[in-house]
């Protein structure tokens, strides 16, 4: 499961149970003072966040979807694990976290390169489902998207993952990348702007 800190100024804007305002930096405190029900208010939220990011992440990997969620259960675990431990030091929680989520990312991207790719069996019953031509034109949409953030510069590429895929406000970006929320917007701007001309330069 997973944590987000914050200092006494991060209040977050997600929402939670009946649409109210979640702040899990506070959520994160009373956690690590042993209270159970803000443990798992925390874990509940914080593992959406995750998620979203594991699925961004990992969208180019053979079984992505199982990817992302085996790999955010094993982020909530480790945030779980570190939960007595955590002492705020004025960075957010939501940092601790992505740190966490990036390096199993990583580890996960590794394992798929080196592992074979199964084959399934060949199943009984006729696929109903989406047919061959709807899941290539879904994955054509996704490869293009992932291939032009992947020409964006690192900090520019992480920040629209945090931004739109993850669905973090600018101040909560901000925290986690250690810049300002003007800087945030500034930067969201710059990075939207570019990857539009480098749309129009594909489709030209």
């Amino acid at each position: 499961m997973t944590v987000t800190s914050g200092g006494p100024a991060t209040i977050s804007s997600r929402t939670g149970v009946g649409g109210l305002p979640v702040d899990l930096g506070e959520l994160a405190a009373l956690a690590t003072q042993g209270d159970t029900s803000a443990r798992d208010a925390l874990l509940a939220n914080v593992r959406t966040m995750v998620h979203r990011y594991c699925r961004a992440r990992m969208g180019r990997l053979p079984g992505s979807e199982h990817a992302a969620d085996d790999v955010a259960q094993e982020v909530c675990l480790a945030v779980l694990s570190a939960l007595p431990r955590y002492r705020d030091e004025g960075r957010p929680f939501e940092a601790f976290v992505f740190g966490i989520a990036a390096h199993k990312v990583a580890d996960a991207q590794r394992a798929a390169v080196r592992a074979a790719v199964p084959t399934d069996e060949m199943p009984d019953e006729p696929d109903l489902g989406p047919g061959p031509e709807d899941h290539a034109l879904r994955r054509s949409d996704a490869a293009l998207v992932r291939s032009l953030l992947g020409r964006l510069p690192p900090t520019q590429r992480e920040l629209l993952i945090l931004r739109v895929a993850v669905g973090l406000s600018a101040e909560e970006t901000g925290s986690a990348l250690g810049m300002s929320s003007g800087a945030v917007r500034v930067a969201q701007h710059r990075a939207l702007a570019r990857l539009r001309v480098l749309a129009a330069e594909v489709a030209s």
